[in-house]
């Protein structure tokens, strides 16, 4: 067992490691421009832990938002909240994310939005292997019109067609059945 003195002097000694700098095995980062705009700065970081405030990860709020939590109208963070949203779980109006909900478009592994693209995509047209809405397209599709591997309707042809994304959903030849 150590002496008191021998702990005393090995904790001063990584004290000391970690004031110097690179000493720490991870320090939280922490930037916001003097530049604002509508009373927000115009680029916010926020990543990692700041002791000094007590925050154990960083939230970022700005016009360009980048933190592990970021809020902002282009935000990127492992939680993405922003008008175009990027990150771990993304949500706002254009997003892309591992999970991602957007009003307008989600991009993600789990998609859901107006128009939804993803492995399961939800929203008023989705695309995606598992996809569900009132026009779907993938390989398991439901919804209101269908083009999968076991239904085409021609209605969500014109659809896809019309979005421009015939070529994603397009019919070609299907051993399943075609709606009348």
């Amino acid at each position: 067992m150590q002496s008191r003195q021998e702990l005393e002097r090995r904790v001063r000694e990584l004290e000391a490691r970690l004031a110097q700098p690179g000493g720490a095995a991870f320090r939280g980062v922490r930037y916001r421009s003097s530049f604002q705009m509508l009373g927000l700065p115009f680029v916010s970081v926020a990543t990692g832990p700041d002791p000094a405030k007590g925050e154990v990860r960083g939230h970022a709020r700005g016009i360009v938002a980048i933190g592990d939590i970021a809020t902002g109208v282009f935000a990127v963070g492992g939680l993405a909240r922003g008008v175009f949203a990027f990150g771990g779980l993304a949500i706002g109006a254009v997003t892309f994310g591992g999970a991602s909900i957007g009003a307008l478009a989600a991009v993600g592994g789990l998609a859901i939005g107006s128009l939804a693209l993803g492995g399961a995509a939800f929203g008023w047209t989705a695309i995606g292997g598992g996809a569900a809405g009132a026009f779907a397209c993938g390989g398991g599709a439901v919804g209101g019109q269908v083009v999968s591997a076991h239904r085409v309707d021609p209605e969500a042809l014109a659809h896809f067609e019309r979005l421009g994304l015939g070529a994603v959903c397009n019919a070609g030849p299907r051993k399943g059945k075609r709606a009348a």
